[in-house]
């Protein structure tokens, strides 16, 4: 932004530029740093470039002419893509795809059997409707998750105001404010929304509330002079949807009446300024921009299961494919062979799986809920656990975002403030004289006041009016109570005339009556209080202002203020008897009684305090290897200070000036790096920094260079959450791996760009949603590794069906029934299983090495627990085949005369006879004898994967979610084998004792599970540690 005259060349380049191409370029030009002179420039030179006039404005057809080149000021909105796509890529994304694979083939097997055989493979076609039905049910819920409609460029349309008032031709006209062009001159009241960025030529005493911009309750000052060389913290310039919160239009004299004050003296006369800036390019237009335009990375819970995705399809494919050779190489038919392959890689396929997944992070995004966390986007659930790096802002995350009063200086002494109701502390300092004209000088140089019917409501605890500061001297003042009631006393002191403060005097002012004279009180800037000081109150008297004594008070307040607290200075001043009730006060033009040979009475301090859970929160973030950054926009001074106070700097602290400075010396330090420092870094600078260091703090910082730090951090590898409440932070919070909003302080816009929102905007809420995360990674590999140990005992039927020849020992519906009836419950309960006790005491895993199903959870879930699975459904199928007469080497290459309908005199081991229904019958009764196996196996799976290094003894049986669901497993189970009318379904009733062949394959693997778990205790290097602990 350089020059404005260059927007009309750019829109008529952009016209020439493909869609993509023009989002890229647009994104590219978000992402720099507002640069312009306007607010350097002379009023001149403003009026020769804009061809305005600071007293008529522009003419009603340069305004006209202007509208058609620039375009209306408003946002330019980003391309929405419709809700029916995005429905769709729930229901095609990541592991969906895997399931339509299977369903796919479930169909193509359909028809194979039809076409070839005539008949309906019903098992297939069950199972593919199922799958369809899972996918569906399961997108419509992940849609609802997360796809609720996002309304980032509405929240932002919803801070334009609809209406401006302008200058044209010298008449003053309200007109609609998407209408402004740049050079208009426009005139603001207090209340009103700021239309565009403008450069004020006329005020005094006019502030500005960037709230909605910075997060920062303060109001700040403006002024018709530049204070800084960037233009979003130059005093001579308002932003765009900022709002004005006093101000008064005047001429250049240093003292003026207030004509027009509203019933708590705030001023509500025009300021004038001149429109610099429009639309897009406005500072909020760039973040606006820049927010809409950024695409958020992917989840690494959605990387790790699109790497499970990919691992399962290479490995059933593999199978599938390998099997269906070998089969044709075994003489089988290329049709059957086609058959055995689609039914290896469908029964490799875990149906459960992503419902299982879905729902167990539904399960910790409701627990984050009730710990005031609120996920608004699914997998974000588990990014929260893999966070290595925390950005956060400072105001309103770590602090409590209301200004307290924190010391008080008087006496000689810096008092700390108490600011408990208790007022323990307080009884120390209450009957000091020195404090009794400090408070009485505060009470009366207070604009401030409580809200109506407040009375019972505890002080801290109170709505007032008036700026952050006045308020909380307000609070402090009603809280020690040490001349009664305010408003009384205030009362009796009655307001006689008043100079508010204003950017050029930094002074408050005002004339009270007190008995049966008058006082004057001032309140201000610590040196331009103490240069209108002669005498100071030290040690219960009145004494002349030495030199020395001047320097204690400088001493006093450069030690305050080092602190980064904002220090105001008290003063007072007993008129004599001219000046009595009668006597006509005026400051116009300039005050008719001293406002200089004052009584210097002391400082007050005041912060906003962090809050008091955060210490303890930084502390667990640096045990579990969480590196906490602040990014800020406050002063470098209270940045620091606050970051030492909450712990997130423990060493000596030196602040960049130059990037010779970063020696292998000082990264033993931490560092402090300033906006304008940053913005002469290069990005491997940058990163050099963010990699070296290991306490840093980012002060005065813009939206553009919080989302270069985000960048920054994720380009060496890490994975970054960040915290705003502003809407300067909604690009960083938009880019980061997740977003953490305020709920309570938080504008729209950051809550709309955010994955998660802090509904008690405390910092250590998020400390919880770590834990929770890591606690629901670890879940899920334990899910994971319960589900998968059921494939064995699911393929190897196949397998044995076509190697070896028998009888196929478990049907494609009791597979269907184990993975999304009997496993799904109990995978989702470990979802509520307690952390296992060292998980915030260890690094955050490396996203590039630690995965959520690695190489040795396969070579456990299928080389360990499923082939005891396997064992057991096997020895079960064998005990009945074997009760009814046909042993195991009768069934071994029976297979073609058993499925045969024409053979209805097949032999057993005894010569006894077997029609082809009666065999049917036995097989599927064998069928729901190897599902009841692999159901009571599977509940030691269940117990064994509730810990992954330490002994069940140690972690204990108190997840009851999970007692339920092996409970319901069962009774789904002895619902399948008993209800009438399950035929239909292939399954028939079993034997009690047939119940029992399974439990010493149970009772084996809990004693393996409980062996290997002792050996990689004992072991940590051992076999069992690195072949088998996932």
């Amino acid at each position: 932004m350089k020059s404005y005259r260059h927007r009309a060349s750019r829109r008529s380049f952009e016209k020439k530029l493909s869609r993509r191409e023009l989002s890229r370029n647009r994104l590219d030009r978000f992402k720099r740093d507002v640069v312009t002179d306007v607010h350097l420039i002379t009023l001149d030179h403003l009026c020769f470039r804009f061809d305005t006039n600071i007293t008529t404005g522009l003419t009603n057809k340069k305004a006209q002419e202007l509208l058609r080149k620039y375009g209306y000021n408003e946002l330019t909105p980003t391309s929405k893509t419709p809700e029916y796509i995005k429905f769709m890529a729930t229901l095609t994304g990541g592991f969906s795809l895997l399931l339509w694979l299977g369903a796919g083939l479930c169909a193509l097997s359909c028809f194979i059997e039809y076409f070839t055989r005539k008949t309906i493979d019903t098992d297939n076609l069950t199972l593919g409707l199922v799958l369809v039905i899972i996918i569906i049910l399961t997108g419509i819920f992940i849609y609802y998750q997360e796809h609720k409609s996002s309304k980032i460029m509405e929240s932002f349309a919803n801070m334009i105001p609809l209406m401006a008032n302008v200058i044209r031709e010298g008449e003053h006209r309200s007109i609609q404010a998407k209408e402004l062009v740049i050079g208009d001159l426009v005139t603001l009241k207090f209340g009103d929304r700021i239309p565009a960025d403008i450069r004020i030529i006329k005020n005094s005493g006019f502030k500005v509330d960037n709230s909605a911009l910075t997060g920062e309750s303060e109001a700040i000052p403006r002024s018709t002079e530049f204070s800084s060389q960037n233009f979003h913290e130059s005093r001579n310039v308002a932003l765009f949807s900022t709002n004005a919160v006093e101000g008064t239009a005047t001429a250049d004299e240093q003292y003026r009446v207030l004509p027009n004050l509203d019933n708590r003296g705030r001023g509500i006369s025009n300021v004038q300024g001149v429109v610099v800036a429009t639309g897009d390019d406005t500072v909020m237009g760039h973040i606006a921009g820049l927010t809409a335009r950024l695409q958020p990375n992917k989840t690494p819970i959605s990387i790790e299961l699109n790497k499970f995705m990919h691992l399962v399809t290479i490995w059933a494919c593999f199978l599938g494919i390998t099997f269906g050779i070998l089969c044709a190489i075994m003489g089988y038919s290329w049709i059957e062979s086609a058959l055995f392959l689609i039914g290896i890689i469908v029964s490799n396929v875990p149906e459960g799986l992503l419902a299982t997944v879905t729902v167990s992070l539904s399960v910790t995004a409701k627990r984050l809920a009730a710990k005031n966390c609120l996920i608004k986007n699914l997998p974000c659930v588990e990014t929260l656990g893999s966070t290595s790096v925390i950005c956060s802002d400072k105001t309103g995350t770590l602090t409590q975002n209301k200004m307290t009063v924190c010391h008080m200086w008087y006496n000689g002494s810096v008092i700390n403030a108490d600011v408990t109701a208790a007022q323990e502390e307080a009884k120390r300092y209450k009957s000091n004289q020195g404090f009794k004209l400090l408070m009485r000088a505060a009470t009366l140089c207070n604009r401030a006041e409580f809200d109506i019917g407040q009375q019972h409501t505890p002080v801290m605890q109170r709505v007032v009016e008036g700026d952050a500061s006045e308020a909380a001297i307000l609070k402090f003042v009603a809280l020690t109570q040490c001349d009664g009631p305010i408003d009384e006393y205030k009362n009796l002191r009655e307001k006689l005339i008043e100079l508010p403060f204003n950017s050029t005097t930094k002074y408050q002012v005002s004339v009270h009556r007190e008995h049966e004279g008058c006082i004057v009180v001032m309140k201000g800037a610590p040196e331009k209080v103490l240069e209108r000081c002669d005498t100071i109150f030290l040690n219960n008297e009145t004494t002349a202002f030495t030199s020395k004594l001047r320097n204690m008070c400088d001493r006093a307040c450069l030690e305050l203020a080092g602190k980064g607290e904002r220090v105001l200075g008290f003063a007072d001043f007993t008129l004599n008897q001219t000046y009595n009730k009668s006597y006509e006060f005026t400051v116009d033009p300039e005050p008719n009684f001293p406002t200089n040979r004052l009584r210097f009475l002391g400082f007050i301090s005041l912060i906003d305090p962090p809050r008091p859970q955060v210490q303890e929160a930084v502390r667990k973030c640096r045990s579990a290897g969480i590196k906490i950054i602040m990014v800020t926009g406050d002063h470098p001074v209270t940045a620091r200070s606050i970051a030492q106070d909450v712990g997130i700097i423990t060493k000596d602290a030196f602040e960049l000036s130059d990037v010779e400075q970063l020696t292998p010396v000082q990264a033993d330090k931490a560092i402090v790096v300033t906006g304008s420092t940053l913005r002469d870094l290069t990005n491997p600078e940058l990163q050099s920094i963010l990699f070296n260091y290991k306490e840093i703090v980012f002060a005065r910082t813009s939206p553009a260079q919080k989302l270069q730090i985000v960048e920054g951090c994720q380009k060496i590898g890490h994975i970054v959450a960040v915290t705003g409440d502003g809407v300067n932070d909604s690009p960083a919070l938009k880019k980061a791996d997740i977003g953490i909003a305020m709920g309570i302080a938080g504008t729209e816009v950051s809550k709309q760009s955010a994955d998660m929102v802090l509904l008690d905007d405390n910092f250590a809420s998020l400390i919880v949603g770590v834990e929770e995360g890591r606690k629901i990674f670890d879940n899920l590999k334990k899910s994971i590794a319960y589900t998968l140990a059921s494939n064995i005992p699911e393929v190897t039927p196949f397998l044995a069906f076509i190697i070896i020849g028998i009888p196929l020992p478990l049907g494609v519906l009791a597979v269907l029934c184990i993975d999304v009836l009997t496993d799904m419950l109990p995978a989702i309960s470990l979802a509520y299983e307690e952390a296992e006790s060292d998980i915030m005491q260890r690094p955050p895993r490396n996203p590039f090495k630690d995965h959520l199903v690695t190489g040795r959870l396969y070579f456990f879930a299928y080389g360990h627990i499923g082939f005891i699975e396997a064992a057991a459904g096997f020895f079960v199928y064998f005990v009945i085949m074997s009760e009814y007469g046909f042993f195991p080497e009768r069934l071994i290459g029976l297979r073609k005369e058993w499925d045969s309908m024409l053979i209805n005199d097949l032999q057993d081991s005894y010569g006894m006879e077997w029609t082809y229904e009666e065999r049917k019958v036995l097989q599927y009764t064998c069928y729901t004898a190897f599902l009841i196996a692999v159901v009571i196996t599977q509940w030691a799976d269940a117990i064994i994967c509730k810990t992954r290094r330490n002994s069940i003894f140690t972690q204990g049986m108190r997840n009851w979610q999970l007692h339920v669901s092996i409970f319901i497993e069962t009774a789904i189970a002895c619902v399948l084998a008993y209800c009438p009318g399950n035929s239909y379904l292939k399954f028939y009733p079993v034997k009690f004792r047939w119940w029992l062949c399974a439990t010493p394959f149970a009772v084996a693997i809990l004693a393996f599970d409980e062996f290997r778990k002792w050996h990689i205790r004992r072991y940590p290097e051992g076999y069992w540690a690195r072949e088998t602990f996932y």
